[in-house]
């Protein structure tokens, strides 16, 4: 599946969408970004309630297709913007990390 359709698949929020069309291979929750850097693989829809800079920066280096902020969270100023400049896709969701890595896992 691609980040597109998984942005319309959930209703997701499109923050910035620079690659619709990268692919979804798998998923990783979690908030601890030295975590998620060792832990999150390159394609995963990463599903975070971090919404700074840094992200991105872990989004870079992890290769993940998709940053998902998730249970309401909007990125922090500046966010969404350096985001489509660095071409990373970043999403929002209402709802909570559980319910949204448990949909993600039946559509992929």
């Amino acid at each position: 599946m691609t980040v597109l359709g998984l942005k319309e698949t959930l209703n997701l929020t499109a923050f910035a969408l620079p690659q619709g069309e990268r692919h979804v291979r798998g998923g990783y929750a979690g908030d601890l970004l030295s975590w998620v850097m060792g832990k999150a693989e390159a394609d995963d829809a990463w599903l975070t309630i971090m919404s700074n800079p840094n992200i991105l920066a872990v989004a870079t280096l992890t290769d993940v297709s998709c940053i998902i902020l998730c249970e309401g969270v909007v990125p922090d100023a500046g966010v969404a913007n350096l985001a489509a400049e660095k071409e990373i896709n970043l999403l929002g969701s209402e709802s909570s990390v559980f319910a949204l890595a448990a949909q993600i896992a039946r559509l992929l």
